[in-house]
């Protein structure tokens, strides 16, 4: 069967290499999405450890409709009987996109309508809507004519790992965290350090992927379990051959901030995803503390506030850089910001550039790698 992932936009290399691993076929990169094929353990496998999916989806039909009848008479000729029952609810993800369907709430109200009156006329009865919890999801998208109805395997988007059960301000999306480990080619041999940690996302994906754990708890309530056709001995045997030990690293992976607030929300978080014996977190500000940890990788989310003047801007970033090249020779730091012109006063080169969106916002995401001296001397 066909299969999509879904992602943020800047991570669809990234997953592919994920689905390929995982024994994906087909693999073909789309916008914010990653097509591919396989059979319904690939479903399964895909919910429970891709760490860079924000929904899996398996495509049911595609077609071109010109007006709202069309769409209506196309999705009342399918046969949903066969998929969900009259006891189980059911909801419509719309998105809508080009000039025939302008409002995705549109678009889906007919599409309910479709559904519950095909019901209505074979069986007399019609299955309920719930938009809050529904057993059954279909989404719908509207490209332009082109309708694709897919059947939503995740239910609750796959960022929501579970563990975040204290947040800070503006926390990091936790398929974006893992994706930021994975683009930074992290050897998972060296330390890697998050020296403004927040609420510890970053370092408790780091040690996830480090530990070869799955993103997910075998337990979350997937939308596929409630399907009529869910295999439970082919999950529980996907999970068993999944199963990882917690156990401590031969490395370091280190959570450091400046703000207890913040260290506090971030060690309730990495207990919370059973890692308090792998992830170190220490009270320290990153600008008045010498690097004590050697060569190791760097990967980090500065606080950022729209409110922050230019000024404070420049500041910031200028004493990243100066901390940078004084303490951390040796190092490669990955740094993401959504501030347009925060790279420009680091004062050093980026060696890699990446375009991200960190939710609604454009991101760059600049690794800087740092040497004693100059570079070329530091590669003779």
């Amino acid at each position: 069967m066909q299969i999509i992932a879904k992602t943020m936009q800047g991570l669809e290399g990234v997953l592919a290499e994920e689905i390929k691993q995982i024994g994906g076929e087909r693999i073909e990169i789309l916008t914010r999405a990653v097509s591919y094929e396989g059979e319904m353990d690939l479903v399964y496998k895909s919910n429970y450890l891709l760490r860079t999916a924000l929904k899996v989806l398996v495509p049911v039909d595609e077609f071109q409709v010109m007006d709202d009848k069309a769409l209506y008479e196309r999705v009342t000729d399918l046969p949903w009987e066969d998929l969900f029952g009259l006891k189980q609810t059911f909801a419509i993800d719309a998105v809508t996109t080009g000039e025939f369907f302008r409002h995705s709430k549109y678009a889906a109200l007919k599409t309910k309508d479709a559904i519950v009156d095909r019901f209505q006329r074979k069986f007399g009865k019609r299955p309920y809507v719930n938009v809050v919890n529904p057993d059954f999801k279909i989404n719908l998208h509207i490209r332009k004519r082109t309708v694709t109805l897919s059947l939503d395997s995740s239910g609750e988007s796959l960022h929501k790992r579970g563990y975040r059960i204290n947040s800070v301000e503006a926390p990091l999306n936790e398929v974006l965290a893992a994706g930021l480990v994975l683009l930074s080619n992290w050897d998972q041999q060296s330390t890697l350090l998050d020296p403004m940690c927040g609420s510890g996302t970053i370092v408790i994906e780091a040690a996830k992927i480090a530990l070869n754990m799955p993103p997910q708890e075998a337990d979350r309530l997937f939308l596929f379990k409630k399907w009529d056709n869910f295999d439970s001995e082919l999950w529980d045997e996907i999970v068993k051959n999944y199963e990882v030990e917690t156990k401590p690293l031969p490395f370091k992976i280190v959570g450091r901030d400046k703000s207890l607030r913040n260290l506090k929300a971030s060690q309730f978080n990495i207990e919370e995803a059973g890692l308090a014996s792998v992830i170190t977190t220490e009270k320290v500000n990153f600008f008045r503390y010498e690097n004590d940890l050697g060569p190791l990788t760097i990967i980090t989310n500065p606080p950022y506030d729209e409110r922050l003047k230019e000024d404070d801007i420049r500041s910031f970033y200028e004493m990243i850089g100066s901390t940078l090249k004084q303490d951390y020779t040796s190092c490669s730091a990955w740094i993401i910001s959504g501030h347009p012109e925060a790279f420009k006063y680091i004062g050093l080169r980026p060696s890699k550039k990446i375009g991200l969106y960190n939710g609604p916002i454009l991101s760059k995401y600049h690794q800087y790698e740092m040497y004693a001296g100059s570079k070329k001397a530091s590669k003779q």
